[in-house]
């Protein structure tokens, strides 16, 4: 299987989707999925602007089409009868086959997700070609008792979309990159699935994003993203 891992900055505004449709057609040849990070069709410090600028479901048909070709991961601000969630999105064989609703949204600190998201309250394996996927939004991750309701779904495939700022510098490189790969290998490995991790790149209000998305085997890092450049490249899983 090959799985993209699109390391993106994406921007405060609707041209994300032209960005990834763009993106999703260099690669759709060549891989079987593309993975993109969290919020990736609407920036992450959203705000007020989410009112105007989260999506819904019919608008992205672009991507169900695409998905014909290749599966896609994706994140967004979805607005559903007025209710906006930050989800993460799977797109396969022409349809939106799983929606994954972020159910932990941070509220402390540079982050107040929980000001204009509504949270989701369940976590699901879904099947595609044999395989059991589950999906996480960042924060999640970081809940023992999510750890617990993955491991009890058995998925294959942990599809992890991120938006992490870089906090915390010591001489040997970020604290928060070295608390977010704890954690990943060990979900992977107590798991016993592989786990895709793609983290954002680029600058929001202040905020600096540091990438180092990376593919974790069993609780290991078999491969790796550089730290705050925009790179979208393929492997082999």
């Amino acid at each position: 299987m090959k799985i993209t891992l699109a390391q993106t900055s994406p921007k405060l505004n609707r041209t994300n989707l032209e960005d990834v449709v763009s993106i999703i057609k260099s690669v759709k040849e060549t891989s079987d999925l593309i993975v993109f990070p969290e919020l990736s069709l609407s920036g992450y410090m959203l705000q007020d602007k989410l009112y105007e600028d989260a999506w819904h479901e019919e608008e992205l048909d672009v991507l169900k089409e695409l998905s014909h070709d290749i599966d896609i991961a994706v994140g967004a601000a979805m607005n559903e009868d007025r209710l906006f969630r930050n989800c993460a999105l799977y797109f396969s064989q022409g349809k939106l086959l799983s929606k994954h609703i972020k159910v932990h949204l941070p509220n402390y600190g540079m982050f107040e997700e929980a000001r204009y998201f509504e949270g989701g309250d369940k976590f699901e394996a879904f099947e595609v070609n044999g395989k059991k996927i589950s999906m996480l939004v960042c924060e999640d991750v970081w809940h023992a008792n999510v750890h617990k309701e993955i491991i009890a779904l058995n998925p294959d495939i942990i599809i992890t979309l991120v938006a992490s700022p870089a906090r915390g510098f010591n001489d040997d490189g970020l604290i928060i990159e070295d608390k977010w790969y704890t954690i990943i290998k060990e979900l992977s490995k107590e798991a016993k699935a592989k786990l895709i991790f793609v983290n954002r790149v680029g600058f929001e209000d202040g905020l600096g994003f540091w990438g180092g998305s990376c593919i974790v085997d069993n609780g290991n890092i078999v491969e790796k993203l550089p730290r705050f450049k925009i790179n979208i490249e393929t492997f082999e899983v």
